[in-house]
């Protein structure tokens, strides 16, 4: 497990050559003392984790990175983070390809063209009310893209970005930064919601949602002010989701 100091854009980084989970470590890293902001960043990951334990697959040649934060995050917002951290994934793939136009995908994944090319995984670890590490996991197709998954995938070299792994990083670091202090704790996240509205797949439109224990489908009509998506149902009633897996009606029928 090599690894050694950096800087990505004024932020402290720690990159290594092979890490099982980049948020893990954040997370170990934060237990034995270190302060964020620092960036945690893996050439490889073994044991790479998505959302609901689905596995992350991580090959060299993507972007699998992670940013410890620890400077208390309020009892209850970081979720909000998600959106916070793909607005500021958003908005550097706009600036690197302003025709592509991504769409950010509800809570927690990013699209180009209606397939997956990035994911954000939340961990947060709770003393006293308030999280006091908090880390924003980020897997970045730039290369390469797994083939067989559930909703369809794609990377930014197969729709023609061109981007090393330390400028995509070094500009992530950036947009992080003002999307932080936009947010500001949460106070901002009015803000947030609505920028992250104008970015949205799917608004307006029939979608399934899959939740632990059944799927349901209806119109997504928008996010209430705390992020949970509301889905305008057949009988007409909104019902608000907390936690799903967002799907295309047709992709739904098809997946396992």
């Amino acid at each position: 497990m090599h690894f050694h100091s950096q800087d990505a854009a004024g932020v402290r980084l720690i990159a290594y050559d092979t890490l099982g989970s980049t948020n893990a470590e954040a997370l170990a890293l934060a237990r034995g003392g270190e302060a964020g902001p620092l960036w945690v960043t893996a050439a490889r990951q073994t044991a790479g984790r998505g959302r609901r334990g689905n596995a992350w697959t991580s090959e060299p040649g993507n972007l699998y990175a992670s940013l410890l934060l620890t400077d208390a995050v309020p009892a209850g917002k970081a979720p909000e983070l998600c959106f916070v951290a793909a607005l500021a994934l958003h908005d550097v793939v706009s600036a690197l390809a302003p025709a592509l136009r991504p769409r950010v995908k509800w809570p927690n994944d990013l699209l180009l063209d209606g397939a997956k090319f990035a994911g954000i995984l939340i961990e947060a670890e709770t003393t006293q009310g308030s999280a006091s590490a908090v880390v924003i996991g980020f897997g970045v197709n730039c290369a390469h893209h797994p083939s067989d998954t559930p909703y369809p995938a794609t990377d930014l070299a197969a729709n023609g970005v061109a981007v090393t792994l330390d400028a995509l990083l070094a500009e992530l670091s950036r947009a992080m930064q003002t999307r932080l202090e936009e947010w500001d704790r949460g106070a901002g996240f009015a803000a947030t919601r609505a920028d992250w509205l104008t970015r949205a797949a799917g608004i307006g439109g029939d979608i399934v949602v899959r939740l632990p224990d059944r799927e349901v489908a209806g119109t997504f009509e928008t996010l209430d002010r705390i992020g949970r998506l509301m889905l305008r149902l057949p009988a007409g009633t909104l019902e608000a989701i907390t936690v799903g897996e967002v799907f295309a009606p047709a992709s739904a029928q098809r997946t396992p």
